[in-house]
């Protein structure tokens, strides 16, 4: 599977699985672009995130937690 940045829940779960002692409620914005960056399926151009993403894929991550 091929991830985008707008491909927020998938990535949140993906992070979710790769990163299960992180609290997402706690995590900087520069580790959650470098870990998404990091993902196995993850395809676009790191330079096009920005923060409503990051923020985006961060309440992603705290929903998908609870």
């Amino acid at each position: 599977m091929s991830l985008k940045w707008t491909d927020t829940l998938d990535i949140a779960i993906e992070l979710d699985e790769a990163h299960p002692d992180v609290d997402p409620q706690y995590i900087r914005f520069t580790d959650l672009h470098r870990w998404a960056c990091e993902l196995a399926g993850f395809d676009d151009d790191p330079e096009r995130s920005n923060e409503k993403i990051l923020e985006a894929i961060q309440m992603a991550w705290i929903e998908e937690r609870e």
